[in-house]
């Protein structure tokens, strides 16, 4: 193999049958674009160039990764096929070494697969990776010749006009995926020409042209089939969803992660698990989610870019998102922690709470319809039903804090900026608008008045 690698990813199809406004390869599989997919394996091959050849939704796709400066974007316009996007792609690749091409829109390509593609290209050698399947309507059929040498690709719609069964009786499809010499491909692509049903230049010529030249095409196979599965609608979308969901589920069953059921978790970026983790049915993990030793995540929960410390459990229905919890640590049911919230130990967050950037110490505890915002608690504070920090005045946002020690009672008020002295208490009902000294009991409510044989208005009867 010649030591330059350059990579072109053909990513510039419309998708149609997507039925989207989005284009195809930023369509999200396991939380991230298609094309997040296929650049994985692509970079692991570390190739001196990577092209991106991009047509429809050319910025939305460009601003999708603007991030990856290593990317090298050609626009292909207008859209003339499969061959015009090779040729516009192959324009800033030097004609040193091989060029690899691969299609934006078959996400579980392995690395593997592409590095044992490349592995068989020379000067002499043509490199097309092919697969024998049972349905291979729409795909192009890899003709060979008496000795199974690999002379032409035809494609599904050219062979049935021609009514050639014999070709349609094939079942080793094309992939989409080849490698070449880096001259000749060059030199190969001008001599396309649109004879074919749609019009376009073929890609796919280019095997013919190989084999008059006189280069051996030779073929690889991918491990599995999934690897090559592309993706044209939100059928086949969701079909390659489970399968990543599957294999998913598999590795961490092989790391000793307990799943309830592997069917139904969904795994929508990176997550870490520790040992003796114990997740149940319907949780979603999204971004990059670390759950530490033994923790448990209860049914349908959803976390993204979460750390749950050791020993805590998570309790069905909570959705925890850009947080830090401790360890042993009781979060739930139906609790949300949003971003910036930071958990000590042994914390206990209950049903219908909502803590947002804010840190709670160790022991602290909010057990049930509560709301703390921007708010720093101390040690062992036990906060009250119904009690929430009024922490935005309409303009801006205030702290709260809450020092080690204090009790809130029941839906009380805590309008920031104030403090609560450590070992407060603060009598249920009560609105609080200053400072409050350590060790006190404050109450800021309003006087109960009885008012005796009081009637209630009655309606009217007409």
């Amino acid at each position: 193999m010649q030591t330059e690698l350059s990579v072109i990813v053909l990513a510039a199809g419309k998708g149609t049958r997507m039925k989207s406004a989005l284009p195809k390869v930023l369509q999200p599989l396991a939380g991230r674009p298609l094309l997040v997919h296929s650049l994985a394996s692509v970079a692991a091959l570390k190739p001196a160039k990577t092209v991106l050849v991009v047509g429809h939704g050319a910025e939305q796709v460009k601003a999708a990764f603007a991030a990856h400066a290593d990317l090298t974007w050609v626009l292909q316009s207008p859209q003339n096929g499969t061959g015009h996007a090779a040729a516009v792609g192959l324009a800033p690749i030097t004609d040193d070494g091989i060029t690899l091409l691969v299609t934006g829109d078959t996400p579980l390509i392995r690395s593997e697969t592409l590095a044992a593609l490349v592995e068989l290209v020379n000067e002499k050698t043509f490199a097309l990776l092919t697969c024998n399947v049972a349905d291979v309507t729409g795909y192009g059929r890899i003709v060979r010749d008496a000795s199974g040498a690999v002379i032409k690709i035809v494609e599904h719609k050219d062979a049935l006009a021609d009514n050639d069964t014999a070709t349609l009786a094939i079942n080793e499809m094309n992939t989409g995926i080849m490698a070449a010499p880096t001259a000749w491909l060059r030199a190969a692509l001008p001599r396309l020409t649109p004879h074919n049903v749609q019009g376009e230049l073929y890609l796919t010529d280019v095997i013919a042209m190989a084999s008059a030249d006189g280069l051996t095409v030779a073929t690889a196979h991918p491990m599995h089939e999934s690897e090559i599965a592309g993706v044209n609608d939100k059928a086949q979308l969701a079909a390659l969803e489970r399968e990543v969901q599957r294999a998913e589920a598999n590795q961490l069953l092989h790391a000793g992660v307990t799943l309830a059921d592997p069917a139904r978790i969904d795994v929508r970026g990176t997550l870490i698990c520790g040992a003796d983790v114990f997740i149940d049915v319907g949780c979603v993990f999204i971004g990059t989610v670390t759950l530490c030793n033994n923790v448990s995540i209860g049914a349908n929960c959803v976390l993204k870019d979460a750390t749950i410390g050791n020993h805590t459990v998570v309790h069905p229905m909570s959705h925890l998102e850009g947080c830090t919890v401790g360890e042993g640590a009781q979060i739930g049911p139906f609790a949300r922690l949003r971003p910036g919230a930071q958990l000590g130990d042994e914390v206990h967050i209950g049903n219908f709470v909502e803590v947002k950037n804010s840190t709670l110490g160790n022991g602290a505890k909010a057990n049930h319809l509560a709301y703390l915002g921007d708010a720093t608690v101390g040690e062992r504070v036990n906060y009250g039903a119904g009690s929430i920090t009024a922490n935005y005045d309409g303009a801006n946002k205030h702290r709260t804090v809450i020092e080690d020690d204090v009790h809130i009672g029941s839906n009380c008020v805590l309008i920031a900026p104030v403090t609560i002295g450590k070992g407060g208490t603060i009598g249920g009902g009560s609105a609080i608008t200053k400072d409050t000294p350590p060790g006190a009991l404050s109450v800021a409510r309003g006087k109960q008045v009885n008012i005796s044989n009081w009637k209630r208005p009655a309606k009217k009867i007409s």
